[in-house]
């Protein structure tokens, strides 16, 4: 299966620091599609060791691996692609880094944005959001949920809602009409990662509209 059949199939994706393999592998049995690594306190030959184990612990468990924000380590850590976000560099200068097979994440925070994304060849999803404000992002305003309604409506690329998704504020957002997500904190702060990305994986697999809002 190549990366983006993968990607077309993915649901929940965890974004993460450096972290032990036993985590990653509790987050991807537990229903993680997706990790990337994002640690902005590593240099890079940090990253390129910290991304051994997420390349390691990916391929066990059929998942992808995304590095955020550095298209230029993306072939020294092995990773399937890379997410690069509104004030990093654009989706075609990291697509002339990372070639034409390796995956393109792009981050949005508007209609605006997002439709720029989705006409980009060069992008392959989006992220929207943030949905609620997130102290992963401080100082990024929430988009809200009316943006995550805008998206199912208008984007054709795959994308995912993002911004303090949890197991209660999920469902609202798939009410919304999201699909497929991306978290941080319901899965890195939780006692049992596993369960918690199990959860989380459950409540998108309810079909779109179903949840109350």
């Amino acid at each position: 299966m190549t990366a983006r059949e993968r990607l077309a199939e993915a649901r929940l994706y965890l974004v993460c620091d450096a972290r032990p393999r036993a985590f990653l592998d509790a987050a991807l049995r537990g229903g993680a599609d997706i990790v990337q690594l994002r640690d902005k306190t590593l240099d890079d030959d940090g990253l390129v060791a910290a991304a051994r184990g997420f390349r390691a612990a990916a391929d066990a468990h059929g998942a992808l691996f995304i590095l955020n924000d550095r298209p230029d380590l993306v072939a020294a850590c092995a990773a399937d692609g890379v997410h690069v976000g509104q004030d990093d560099g654009t989706p075609a200068a990291a697509r002339a880094l990372v070639g034409p097979d390796r995956i393109v994440g792009r981050s949005t925070h508007a209609p605006a944005q997002a439709d720029a994304a989705d006409a980009d060849p060069d992008v392959d999803y989006l992220a929207v959001g943030p949905v609620h404000a997130t102290p992963t992002k401080p100082g990024r305003p929430a988009a809200g949920l009316d943006y995550i309604a805008y998206a199912a409506r208008t984007v054709g690329t795959p994308w995912f809602a993002i911004g303090g998704l949890d197991p209660v504020t999920l469902p609202v957002a798939v009410a919304h009409g999201a699909r497929r997500a991306v978290v941080v904190r319901a899965i890195t702060d939780a006692a049992d990662p596993e369960a918690a990305a199990a959860a989380l994986r459950a409540a998108l697999e309810v079909p779109v509209g179903s949840a109350q809002p």
